[in-house]
């Protein structure tokens, strides 16, 4: 039944039950109407409007919940769908609001992945020029000024020495920078070991004291997974450092019923309510890409907690979603 028939069939059930009751029921009308009959004339409308609302609101309650559903859905937390019951033309609607959900999701994971691809391109990009153009400048940069310190006299080679120093800081800071932008130690030894660089990094910066618990030995995890650990992993760290006003954050990573958990807590003053900025969408975003399921509490005064589960899959063949070209 369509909802043009269902709303119709609502009102016709009225209008019959109201029809039936002025043929059976001993009442006349007077003319002029009579003051008890104008109560009972009055008195049968309210009856009837009350009966067509509440049939009303039975019959389009579907529709009730599509609004709010609509109103609430978030293409970052999939899976959120309303049941399809019955036949006809709510059910049919339900059915094609489902179907553009799965549509969308799929749209959006898709353009997130080109996003995010081309995103790690660009930072394994920048950071290769980094490295090799401008450390390797700075390193010249310092051999001449230690030659130039080494030859000059005093206060000449005092002020050389502070602009070795600065220029070895500068130098500091662009190794720092590659690291953050392309994490190598990733490729090379590993997610834990590159978790370990990062909180020993952070910790040094920061100021704040880190705990640290690596589940070992972890199941082979592919590239994209190892990546998106690490980059909510960084992200988080980073969240902690410039909202939390925190003095402790601990980081841990557990296998748990099969799945890989990430969790990073720190003892902040927290909000009551985890507000959803772009670092937490970004977060949400690399989730997706992976399947993986991102949850971010937060309780007032008590600090706020990042956990994403990964679920551990076997190896697959190389999907070209987070791998890097060079």
């Amino acid at each position: 039944m369509s909802l043009f028939w269902r709303i119709f069939a609502l009102n016709a059930v009225v209008l019959g039950t109201a029809t039936a009751l002025l043929l059976w029921a001993p009442v006349t009308v007077s003319v002029p109407v009579l003051l008890t009959e104008a109560v009972i004339l009055v008195a049968g409308l309210v009856v009837m409007l009350i009966a067509n609302a509440a049939l009303l609101r039975i019959g389009l309650a579907p529709l009730d919940r599509l609004t709010k559903l609509m109103t609430t859905v978030d293409l970052l937390r999939p899976g959120q769908r309303l049941p399809e019951h019955g036949h006809g033309g709510i059910a049919e609607l339900i059915r094609t609001f489902n179907a553009m959900l799965d549509r969308l999701e799929h749209e959006r994971a898709t353009s997130s992945a080109r996003a995010l691809l081309a995103q790690e391109a660009e930072r394994r990009r920048i950071s290769q020029e980094l490295h090799d153009e401008v450390g390797q400048s700075m390193t010249a940069i310092l051999l001449g000024l230690k030659r130039a310190a080494d030859e000059a006299d005093e206060p000449l080679r005092g002020e050389l020495h502070q602009v070795q120093e600065i220029t070895r800081e500068g130098l500091d800071e662009v190794r720092r920078l590659v690291r953050r932008l392309r994490p190598g130690v990733l490729d090379d030894l590993g997610l834990v070991s590159a978790l370990t660089s990062l909180t020993t990094e952070f910790a040094t910066h920061t100021g704040l004291r880190v705990v640290r618990h690596f589940d070992a030995p972890l199941p082979d995890l592919d590239e994209q997974s190892e990546l998106v650990l690490y980059r909510v992993a960084q992200e988080a760290l980073t969240n902690v450092a410039r909202h939390a006003e925190a003095d402790r954050v601990s980081v841990s990573l557990r296998l748990a019923d099969g799945t890989v958990v990430l969790a990073v807590a720190d003892d902040g003053r927290g909000t009551g309510v985890a507000r959803e900025g772009a670092g937490i969408r970004g977060m949400r975003e690399r989730a997706l890409l992976i399947g993986a399921t991102l949850e971010v509490t937060s309780q007032p005064q008590a600090g706020t907690q990042v956990r994403l589960t990964v679920p551990v899959q076997p190896a697959q063949p190389a999907q070209p979603v987070l791998r890097e070209q060079p």
